[in-house]
């Protein structure tokens, strides 16, 4: 065995502990982070080390800072696990180490990415002639998006944003929902568009379709771009699109969809309702780590006109060998990036489209567990209507419910998020794990309840 298949041997056998170790693992990481700094070692040593001595430092230091992020009893954030097909095939990019930005370099890889691209299309039921671009997740997906948004509402208002830049130009309007995600607000600033104007946004998140339409009347004839979402952060719910998209539309503005982890709704038929209109948008933002599961990094910029992306995200150098008819790097900002693609493709191949939309119903379903359970607790209330894989809940004020969150942690079973919604503190869970079991969401829901008797 010579060093490298030493340490890929140590590397396989810690990375199946960890993943055996899961299910009775605390969820929450048991050391501080000066504790994993001691035990890594501060100091630059000035001699070699074996790589596989060095695997087993790194795992074995490493192990009590490690947050159980892949079990089945994480629900913070919005954040999914490593279906098994896509957590192996990340294993090959590593050891493949391609160049994953033209077609003549990586064919492989470009091959899997056009695969998998048409096939996303297909079951979020989007255009298929649609360019989808692999970026590192969510927010740059959507900054993907809104820069061929702001350059092509430009364009249409004879300004070239590509020669002449953003300073005396007209300005674009962004108009957004009052709850929409603060990705939305990054990826603007990096545009160099500054604050959006903002609309009425109903209980559950929603952008007001009326409030939409008025805006839209009185701000002038600037060029426009409107951005809804398929998933509210706090209730999961979706905007109306169909509505708001005819408004935007008879305004002449580009609409793009932030649906990080919602628009993976319109793969199951019995969610696929809330993205209804959904596909008359002209861009759409995902994350293919979220509700697909496959392992960071890896959103999905798509924009319906294809040629839009590639004159925002495109570049040109003599040393690249760049086909006639466009490469990956057309359609990301990034010049250097993993063989994302190959993870969806394995995912999409190993689930098919029924298993797709299991994964999907199957998250909502534990959702609704968690919802009907919490408010079974004495003093406990759900405040959002359960749509997809979102609950917020409350424990009376907001000092109990910020205990019975700290408590929660504590205690280490399961490992959920506090959020302010309306201006009142929350425990947020979202459902975003393939390997979520019903003893799962059993377990978690016990510890919310002990939290809440031991915090009355």
């Amino acid at each position: 065995m010579d060093a490298r298949e030493k340490a890929l041997h140590q590397a396989y056998h810690h990375a199946l502990r960890w993943l055996a170790d899961l299910p009775e693992r605390p969820v929450p990481a048991r050391a501080s982070v000066e504790e994993i700094v001691r035990a890594l070692g501060a100091e630059l040593p000035d001699r070699p080390t074996p790589p596989a001595d060095v695997v087993d430092l790194l795992a074995s230091a490493c192990d009590p800072g490690l947050t159980a992020f892949p079990s089945g009893r994480f629900y913070g954030f919005v954040v999914g696990g490593t279906e098994p097909a896509a957590l192996a095939t990340d294993w090959l990019v590593s050891a493949w180490d391609q160049n994953c930005v033209m077609r003549a370099v990586s064919p492989a890889y470009t091959a899997a990415e056009d695969i998998a691209g048409a096939w996303l299309l297909d079951l979020l039921g989007l255009p298929s002639d649609s360019a989808v671009g692999f970026t590192t997740g969510a927010t740059m997906a959507n900054f993907t998006c809104l820069a061929a948004a702001r350059d092509a509402v430009l364009g249409r208002a004879g300004w070239d944003v590509a020669r002449d830049g953003l300073v005396g130009g007209p300005a674009p309007r962004v108009i957004v929902g009052a709850d929409r995600h603060m990705a939305i607000d990054l990826a603007l600033r990096y545009l160099g568009l500054g604050e959006p104007e903002t609309v009425a946004a109903d209980d559950q998140g929603r952008i007001v379709p009326e409030a939409l339409r008025h805006a839209l009347a009185t701000g002038g004839r600037r060029p426009g771009i409107v951005v809804l979402q398929a998933g509210d952060i706090h209730s999961g719910a979706f905007d109306p699109f169909t509505e708001t998209i005819r408004a935007a539309r008879d305004a002449q503005a580009w609409v793009h969809v932030d649906g990080a982890f919602g628009l993976w709704a319109a793969a199951s038929p019995g969610y696929a309702h809330l993205t209804v209109g959904c596909s008359d948008a002209d861009s759409w933002a995902t994350d293919a780590h979220k509700t697909l599961n496959v392992p960071y990094d890896c959103g999905l910029a798509i924009v319906r006109d294809a040629t839009a992306l590639r004159a925002a995200m495109g570049l040109h150098g003599a040393y690249l060998i760049q086909a006639e008819h466009g490469d990956p790097i057309d359609k990301v900002p990034e010049l250097s990036r993993r063989g994302r693609a190959f993870t969806v493709w394995a995912a999409l191949r190993s689930l098919g489209r029924s298993g797709v939309a299991d994964l999907v119903e199957r998250l909502c379903r534990h959702a609704c567990a968690f919802a009907t359970g919490i408010a079974d607790i004495d003093g406990a209330t759900v405040l959002n209507d359960v749509v997809f894989t979102q609950v917020c809940a409350r424990f009376g004020d907001d000092a109990r419910t910020q205990r019975v969150i700290d408590r929660l942690l504590d205690e280490g079973t399961a490992w959920i998020s506090g959020s302010s919604w309306h201006g009142r503190r929350v425990m947020r869970i979202s459902v975003s794990n393939w390997s979520t079991n019903d003893d799962d969401v059993a377990r978690a829901l016990g510890a919310i309840r002990r939290a809440a008797v031991t915090t009355t």
